[in-house]
């Protein structure tokens, strides 16, 4: 998420008490992901795009400060008055801000004094809470439900951060032990294209239930009879490409692509390692064996392209893939964060579209765009999503580290074409 998407349709809330609750339990999970690391774990940066878990804890509770807390809790007073700066992300309304590639170098504050300001705003978010009259709760649910919606984004990249985090030491560490003893229940089973109609449809969030805005307006397209794969494109197919030298073929890649190839000299996908007994990946389980039916992870857009003329096929636009994901159940019963995998599992073997939800997020052929009427939201939360739309790519379906109940048909990721530390990889599509 290379970003964190914003602001919504709300068309209908959820009851304050459950609202209340799925809020408080959003904000525990928070720092229990942090439980496996070291204090010293908690202040390292590997690279500009990736945040230190300090904060992460830190920003999620400066968005409920901010745009809860201080504009609707009478007598509010700030925890600390220099966190706004060290905690605001890219919010120019806000006010001015520590530079996103400097956040490694904040050994203070310290992490005891970042759990006592998610311990203050927790306090004052409940106090808050308990204020409330009807109209307080109708007027308050959207941003409620929208700061819950955005720290769960970030528990997803905390996870992601830390992965690239603990890949940048040579001893290769693993944020958790016991994943590695977790083992996959099935094998990948060929990969087959099914049929979908194409015509019109529609897209996009309507109705009940929360939507960022980048998922509204609901609209039409038109689609051509297109054929998409029942599953992720795995391990054991990539290295395929690997091995038949897809890396030194510029005539597989698009021009930015084989540039960023060249100039990066990638030769694989990312925590790929080579080693005397063969391939192995980097997980957040320290190093494994390559698993040639786990669906392929961490490649950039320009990867997943390349491999799929290299297949002879194409990415998915996100309207088919929209299209198809709503013909199969919600996301239930997916490989989610909740599931504490952690990390892509094979496809099940049974009919139909597999992976939808859950595993890795899907690169799509879609350059992430506003739709017809879009509109950003009003004061500073609008920045948060509409600004970005430029030279980024639109992912969907989620990953391993997402949270179940975050996720719909409807919802779009964006990263830059050249972003791999992402949880992402590839479903192949063709013309019908």
């Amino acid at each position: 998420m290379a970003s964190i998407a914003h602001a919504s349709a709300f068309a209908a809330h959820p009851e304050p008490a459950e609202l209340a609750d799925r809020l408080l339990a959003v904000r525990r999970l928070t720092p229990s992901l942090c439980a496996p690391l070291a204090v010293e774990d908690m202040v390292i940066q590997s690279m500009p795009d990736v945040s230190p878990p300090k904060w992460h804890l830190a920003h999620t509770s400066w968005f409920f400060e901010t745009f809860l807390l201080a504009p609707n809790l009478p007598a509010y007073r700030p925890f600390h008055p220099r966190f706004g700066y060290l905690f605001n992300s890219y919010y120019n309304q806000v006010g001015p801000f520590h530079a996103r590639a400097r956040r490694g170098l904040l050994a203070r504050p310290t992490t005891d004094e970042v759990l006592a300001y998610r311990a203050h705003v927790d306090r004052h978010l409940t106090a808050l809470l308990d204020t409330l009259d009807p109209a307080g709760w109708a007027r308050l649910a959207p941003l409620l439900e929208l700061g819950l919606n955005h720290e769960q984004q970030h528990q997803e990249l905390l996870l992601m951060d830390v992965k690239h985090n603990f890949h940048a030491n040579p001893l290769r560490p693993a944020y958790r032990e016991d994943l590695l003893q977790i083992a996959a229940e099935d094998a990948a089973g060929a990969v087959n294209f099914l049929s979908c109609d194409g015509g019109m449809v529609e897209v996009g969030h309507d109705g009940p239930g929360f939507a960022f805005d980048n998922e509204t307006p609901r609209h039409r397209v038109f689609l051509q009879p297109y054929r998409l794969a029942d599953r992720m494109v795995t391990c054991g197919e990539y290295l395929d490409f690997v091995t038949a030298g897809g890396y030194q073929t510029p005539e597989l890649w698009l021009s930015d692509g084989w540039a960023t190839v060249q100039a990066r000299g990638w030769t694989a996908p990312l925590y790929w390692e080579q080693g005397e007994d063969g391939w192995q990946v980097f997980t957040l389980g320290g190093l494994s064996a390559l698993d040639p039916a786990t669906p392929v992870s961490h490649l950039s857009f320009y990867e997943a392209d390349a491999y799929a003329r290299f297949a002879g096929r194409r990415l998915p636009t996100e309207f088919e893939w929209e299209a198809a994901a709503r013909t199969i159940a919600a996301p239930a019963g997916g490989n989610f964060l909740d599931q504490d995998r952690l990390e892509p599992r094979p496809a099940a073997a049974r009919a139909g579209f597999k992976q939808m939800f859950g595993d890795v997020w899907e690169w799509t052929a879609s350059a992430y765009l506003p739709y017809p009427r879009y509109r950003p939201a009003a004061g500073a939360v609008g920045e948060y999503n509409g600004k970005f739309m430029s030279g980024q790519m639109v992912l969907r379906g989620g990953c391993c580290l997402t949270p179940a109940d975050h996720l719909r048909a409807t919802y779009r990721n964006f990263f830059p074409p050249d972003a791999r530390w992402a949880c992402a990889g590839l479903r192949l599509a063709d013309d019908l």
